[in-house]
């Protein structure tokens, strides 16, 4: 035994290191087939995966980031988040994740009482941490969800000087410019936030710089790449809805119903889509398809404007009484909005310029154009100024709304209908009948009460004569 010791001190190997070797190879082999094994298992078979995250972990990635998020994560964030804070009150970052939960939440469900809330919470994180810019940021985006475009503009300025580089404050910077109809520094806005920031959220934001600008192309590619780039089913859901408006706009509306059956398939609780596909089967002629999609959008997302448009298909349909019950229901949303402090003067406006006191709406939006002079209102002062009688006025509003010098390159067929009829008006046939035109070019089923009004008025105007051609000074030919 001792010679048997000294021959292998000596002379021949130890072989315990090399079948050592041998073991590890073995396992790292056997290792390497059952990780190919396991990558080909399909998700039914008894291989395992990584666990997906959980609902509030995914809200909370999607809140902080800014992309939309489905209502039942949603909720499960806002539960979490309430659970935490009543033992760690003092968390700033927290309070305003709640905050921002609760501004989406009211966005998604239209239910305005979410607001109040959603402020309590992001004013304690200012209060915990000063200079905080995701509280800051909240603001903002509870200022835009508000209607609020002024305090939206200045709460994001103040989250950009906090953080210039946090890129979620510069979409809330965009709406809070388009809301104001300073369409120049929601250009400049964009550009910046596609230096700091790629993917599928800021193209998705870009879509709508360019929508507003009339690059309606543009628009939609960018839609495309985004919801071919999200992650998650109701992210997907927002940008493929978003790209049935735009066909809906430009009066696609086979791709348009396409664009808002997906966005429904892939998050249910896409209410928006829903309306869509109300608008869209109600100008396809399929009236009861039309009418339940409205009602299931209303149930669960009581919008002021999904009302009005429902109660205009009921009156399309000479079903006055079941218009007035939306009507009824306008005015309950609008009183409910404000309670949560809301501003829906606009939406409020349009109404009672069609249906009900024209001069009340030309109070509430001479205030609202004071306050935040966007496009938007331009175009609802200028029919409401038409409907009370006062066209001369109402041109020139109409005009803003419209003129490309000025921002107003939204290729919208009503905003060019209004100009249109004031036109008609005005006894000005030539630019009136060329303006008719373009909003039924722009989409000929824009509305089911305008488009029969306006192929009458064309109809009434008849062929241009010698005496309708413009002047080099604008006046027609004596």
């Amino acid at each position: 035994m001792e010679n048997d010791a000294v021959q292998n001190a000596q002379g021949t190997p130890d072989r315990r290191p090399r079948i050592r070797r041998r073991v590890l190879l073995a396992s790292v082999a056997g290792c390497a087939v059952l990780g190919g094994v396991l990558t080909l298992l399909p998700w039914g078979s008894s291989g395992t995966r990584a666990p997906a995250p959980a609902p509030g972990a995914q809200a909370l990635t999607a809140v902080t980031t800014g992309v939309p998020v489905g209502l039942p994560e949603l909720a499960s964030l806002i539960d979490e988040r309430e659970a935490h804070l009543r033992t760690h009150p003092r968390d700033a970052k927290a309070w305003a994740v709640l905050g921002a939960a609760y501004v989406e939440q009211g966005r998604r469900t239209a239910e305005p009482a979410n607001y109040p809330k959603a402020e309590k919470a992001l004013r304690t994180s200012l209060r915990v941490r000063e200079e905080n810019a995701a509280a800051l940021g909240g603001m903002a985006a509870l200022a835009n969800a508000r209607r609020d475009f002024q305090a939206a503009r200045t709460w994001g300025e103040a989250a950009l000087k906090a953080d210039p580089k946090r890129w979620t404050t510069y979409p809330q910077l965009i709406d809070a410019h388009t809301g104001m109809g300073d369409w120049k520094a929601a250009k400049r806005t964009l550009e910046r936030l596609q230096k700091l920031r790629s993917g599928p959220a800021v193209q998705a934001r870009a879509a709508g710089v360019y929508r507003d600008r009339g690059r309606r192309e543009d628009a939609a590619a960018a839609l495309s790449d985004a919801a071919a780039a999200a992650q998650a089913p109701a992210e997907r859901a927002a940008y493929v809805e978003r790209a049935g408006q735009l066909a809906w706009e430009r009066g696609d509306l086979d791709e348009a119903l396409r664009h808002f059956k997906e966005a429904v398939r892939l998050d249910p609780d896409q209410r928006a889509a829903l309306a869509g596909q109300g608008r869209t089967l109600a100008a396809l002629g399929r009236t009861t398809e039309a009418l339940n999609a409205y009602r299931v959008a209303l149930a669960k997302q009581p919008r002021a404007e999904y009302a009005l448009e429902l109660g205009e298909l009921y009156e399309s349909l000479r079903m006055g009484q079941a218009a007035r019950v939306q009507y009824d229901l306008l005015r309950e949303r609008v009183a409910a909005a404000a309670a949560g402090g809301v501003d829906e003067e606009l939406v409020l406006g349009l109404f009672e310029a069609d249906h009900g006191d024209p001069r009340s709406a030309v109070r509430r939006l001479r205030a609202e154009w004071r306050r935040q002079p966007g496009i938007a209102v331009a175009d609802a002062l200028g029919w409401a100024l038409h409907r009370a009688g006062e066209d001369k006025e109402a041109l020139k509003f109409a005009r803003a709304a419209t003129n490309k010098e000025r921002g107003g390159t939204v290729r919208s067929a009503l905003y060019v209908y209004h100009l249109g009829m004031i036109e008609r008006e005005l006894q000005m046939a030539w630019p009136a009948r060329r303006h008719l035109l373009e909003a039924l070019r722009i989409n000929p089923q824009f509305s089911p009460t305008r488009v029969p009004v306006a192929e009458a008025v064309l109809s009434e105007l008849g062929e241009p004569s010698v005496e309708d051609v413009p002047k080099m000074d604008g006046t027609t030919a004596p």
